[in-house]
């Protein structure tokens, strides 16, 4: 099977490793990808959100089947083009992934769905917000949410009516995230604990994935900034059979009827942000692709042919698959650039991988990496590699991992040192 992975992340890092493992792959190339994918992959120097370079170079090419890891190319459209030219692709259609690309859309459709989720309000004009936000019927804290795409960056926390007003006008008058501010989300704040709930869909069938947790501040014990992730593992303490079969319900089967009802059948990975309230989960959004980092804690752990099952949800064939995992826990620390998710140097060189990954059970992934003028790996973004590992429990699995990260060395290199501590502790571990 000749297969395009469309990205260069981490994520596709993880996605392309476990694809070169599969005995139905051929051939494997990524666009754009990074220096780590390029040793699993062709690296195609297509950008990722340039939809029509993408079609083009898929038809030419004539591969089999395009794996979509980022959100922005499904929400332009490039899934339905693909289908168009008649090739398999794993990904939502743009009616679909507007789930994630529209945080009003996906609002309004769990009202309209049943689906439990923060009460919200929508606005797409200054003065109004700002009425809205002075008057007794807005509560403190709350959340302020660019409408479209903002690189993870279009949420604001007020604690008070002055910075839930500025956040607005930021947003609203394009200065901040420009046409994916032209609406805001302003919604009530949640208390609980955050996680994560994968499931895949083919339309029809859905297959639910294993469970994983994630770490989105900067900061050891949960300080800092929000963040793109800078950890996560896997199996999850939090979900608990009770709770995920509550997801099931309340969340995945009107969510997937909702949007097949609607017109806008669901076809790829459905990634749903839960918090776990005292009331019981409610969701906090929708994502219409993988996660990163959480993918590179899910691909390990899968007793499978990850292609077979991609390629299979691709063509609606998700009712032939089931899927085992594998009992080992899996852990991944994100070393990030110093200054991330503020303004950090790029093109640093990173000593240390080949030590890192000749430890047993370590995987590198390469989220934000590039190639120097002597072909030396450098940085190249925020989030530079996922040192994974995996164990018999949890406890191996990151002790394995930070062994891993110790091994690693670049000017400026950040990381938080409590990944999957709290699960442990909640285990009764140290």
């Amino acid at each position: 099977m000749k297969v395009l992975l469309v990205g260069g992340g981490g994520r596709e890092a993880a996605l392309a490793w476990a694809i070169r493992r599969s005995p139905l792959l051929t051939h494997l190339a990524c666009a754009p990808g990074n220096a780590g994918i390029s040793r699993d992959a062709r690296c195609v120097p297509i950008a990722a959100d340039d939809v029509a370079a993408l079609v083009a170079h898929a038809v030419a090419e004539a591969y089999d089947l395009v794996i979509v890891g980022p959100e922005a190319p499904l929400v332009a459209g490039l899934a339905d083009r693909l289908r168009e030219v008649g090739i398999a692709v794993f990904g939502p259609s743009a009616a679909a992934a507007l789930i994630e690309g529209s945080k009003a859309f996906s609002k309004e459709f769990m009202a309209r769905h049943g689906i439990p989720t923060a009460g919200f309000r929508i606005f797409d004009d200054v003065g109004v917000a700002a009425r809205f936000l002075r008057s007794p019927e807005a509560f403190y804290p709350l959340v302020v949410k660019a409408d479209g795409l903002a690189a993870g960056k279009g949420v604001v926390i007020a604690d008070d009516a002055s910075t839930a007003i500025a956040a607005a006008t930021d947003m609203l008058s394009g200065r901040a995230f420009g046409a994916a501010g032209s609406r805001i989300v302003v919604e009530e704040m949640l208390r609980g604990r955050e996680t994560s709930f994968f499931v895949l869909s083919d339309g029809a069938t859905t297959i639910e994935l294993a469970s994983c947790q994630d770490y989105k501040r900067a900061e050891d014990a949960d300080g800092g900034p929000n963040t793109g992730g800078m950890g996560t593992y896997s199996p999850s303490a939090w979900l608990d059979e009770d709770t995920r079969q509550i997801l099931r319900e309340r969340v995945v089967v009107p969510t997937v009827l909702g949007l097949a009802a609607e017109g806008r059948p669901f076809r790829g990975v459905l990634f749903i942000g839960v918090m776990l309230t005292a009331a019981g989960p409610v969701v906090l959004e929708y994502n219409a692709r993988f996660g990163d980092p959480e993918t590179q804690v899910l691909v390990p752990r899968l007793d499978g042919d990850w292609l077979r099952v991609l390629d299979a949800c691709a063509r609606g064939r998700l009712d032939e698959i089931s899927l085992r995992w594998h009992e080992r826990a899996a852990v991944c620390v994100v070393m990030a650039s110093g200054g991330y998710p503020g303004d950090y140097e790029k093109g640093v060189p990173i000593e240390g991988l080949d030590d890192a990954e000749r430890l047993d059970h370590v995987m590198v992934f390469h989220a934000g990496t590039g190639t120097g003028a002597t072909d030396e790996v450098v940085t190249a973004g925020g989030r530079v590699l996922g040192v994974t590992a995996t164990g018999r429990d949890l406890r191996a699995a990151r002790k394995r991992a930070y062994e891993a990260v110790a091994c690693i060395r670049f000017r400026g290199e950040h990381h938080r040192t409590d990944i999957a501590a709290d699960a442990i502790a909640l285990a009764g571990g140290d």
